[in-house]
């Protein structure tokens, strides 16, 4: 328990202290217009106030990631507590910064547009968006199946767990449509801030849960090795898997395409710290809670305690809220833990509309426009979430394919970050985003190699694999720095 509470203190000092620098080097400007006033069309640029900008941002980022990627992650040990501290500070948060305040700084720029315009210029952006399409939809697959495997379970509306799970997609689905389709402030902005106390509520509850039992789970100075085999996980590393199944609670490339909704809504850049570096040291502050909770459902007899029959985040979920806080606490903290996903799985179909619509130029400033360009994108989600459903172990296969993508994500708008800070820093400041980046970079190709889901190289060969990327990628980015040095442009556009 104290590894958990220096973590949440470190997490603080980190957004008081580290965040601040960041906004010093980008350089945040109170006197700026921004995109909410510059282009306000009413649907997706409108000036909204700074608190529930925070909500929004937060909910949007806050998916299934900090919560049942935590849980998984837990299994790995402490380590855990380790990734989801530095990882926030120092990669998460500074991912998340820069991404928002780059594409407030320019007109509200969408992920592709900055992406393509520091890694490769035009002749990449169509490619960049089909990826990040294809991303996206894959998200918000799982942030659709996550919350209906929660609410099947607690219902049973249907004779069979597979029907009850496709009962609640289909009601999921429809939220999405209505939520993606109305402007941003008639939906979004009015019941955001609900689910936001649902989602606080369950964090807290359990917060004070852990204090009060105090259990006896490990600590950072018992070790770091591998815990998995003791709960029945085998096969899995700590490098590179935690870093793949703890992402958003550490850093996500997902934040990146949903930051670009917030920039379009901020009324002054100097809000952008609290907004985008906040929310990811709130969502870190998230993913500890449950990483706390699930070291004490896997270490300290709570497994035992909670009668849970499964070791899967689901269970996990259900187990421990109705165990410590009754059926009513329970049914609020189930429903923040199903408000995250839900709320991040309408956001990102939003922001697929937006990019596709962009990469095949239809406005989208009519109903009609925005349903033709939706219909398309949720029918394929549709598509991939029936088969997912059909096979026993579908989630855990689709997991393991989202927090690659992900964090591969994450990887390039870190490269992109750090070419903008090259071009406008006379200092090495690109190493604030060059460092985190090189390691992602590290972590992705060494798990795309060795993982089941990817090459299936020998484990073996996870160091040589591990140490081989880095020094190609310290190379590449002293490249970028010298080719980028001195370079300054006003626009992106």
């Amino acid at each position: 328990m104290y590894s958990f509470l220096i973590s949440i203190a470190a997490l603080i000092v980190g957004y008081v202290l580290y965040g601040r620098i960041a906004e010093r080097v980008f350089g945040a400007r109170k006197d700026r217009i921004t995109p909410a006033y510059e282009k306000c069309d009413g649907v997706d640029y409108i000036p909204l106030p700074t608190w529930k900008v925070f909500t929004i941002q937060f909910l949007n980022i806050a998916g299934t990631g900090p919560i049942f990627g935590a849980i998984m992650g837990a299994k790995f040990g402490p380590a855990c507590y380790l990734w989801i501290v530095l990882g926030s500070i120092f990669a998460g948060a500074v991912h998340d910064y820069f991404s928002g305040m780059l594409s407030l700084r320019y007109y509200g720029s969408s992920l592709p547009d900055i992406l393509s315009h520091y890694l490769g210029g035009n002749k990449v952006r169509p490619y960049i968006s089909v990826f990040l399409i294809l991303f996206m939809l894959l998200v918000g697959t799982v942030f659709v199946y996550s919350p209906a495997i929660i609410l099947g379970d607690m219902t049973q509306i249907m004779p069979t767990t597979a029907g009850s799970i496709m009962f609640w997609v289909v009601v999921i689905f429809l939220y999405y449509v209505v939520a993606t389709l109305l402007p941003i402030d008639k939906l979004i902005g009015r019941v955001y801030p609900v689910f936001a106390v649902a989602l606080i509520f369950m964090a807290a509850a359990l917060m004070v849960g852990l204090l009060v039992r105090w259990p006896s789970i490990p600590e950072l100075w018992d070790g770091l090795y591998n815990r998995a085999p003791s709960v029945g996980v085998e096969g899995q590393d700590i490098f590179p898997c935690l870093f793949i199944t703890v992402a958003c609670g550490a850093i996500s490339g997902f934040h990146g395409t949903q930051s670009p909704l917030m920039a379009r809504c901020l009324k002054n850049e100097k809000h952008g710290r609290p907004i985008f570096y906040g929310a990811m040291i709130m969502e870190g502050m998230v993913a500890l809670v449950w990483a706390a909770v699930s070291s004490y459902f896997f270490f300290d007899g709570g497994m035992q305690e909670t009668g849970a029959t499964g070791v899967q985040a689901p269970s996990v979920v259900t187990a421990v809220a109705q165990s410590w806080l009754g059926t009513l606490g329970g049914i609020l903290a189930i429903l923040g833990v199903v408000a995250a996903p839900v709320t991040s799985g309408d956001t990102t179909l939003r922001s697929a509309r937006l990019i596709f619509s962009e990469l095949i130029r239809v406005d989208q400033k009519s109903y009609r426009n925005r349903i033709l360009v939706a219909l398309p994108l949720f029918s394929a989600a549709m598509l991939l979430l029936w088969f997912n459903i059909a096979d026993e172990d579908g989630f855990n296969v689709i997991w393991r394919y989202f927090g690659w993508m992900n964090q591969t994500l994450a990887s390039c708008t870190l490269w992109a970050i750090s070419v903008w800070l090259a071009r406008h820093s006379k200092y090495p400041h690109w190493l604030m985003s060059m460092i985190p980046a090189i390691f992602m970079t590290s972590v992705c190709i060494t798990y795309i190699c060795v993982d089941s889901t990817g090459f299936g190289l020998p484990q073996t060969w996870t160091p040589y694999i591990a140490v081989a990327t880095v020094i190609v990628c310290v190379v590449v980015g002293f490249g970028i720095v010298r080719r980028n040095r001195g370079i300054y442009e006003n626009s992106i556009n």
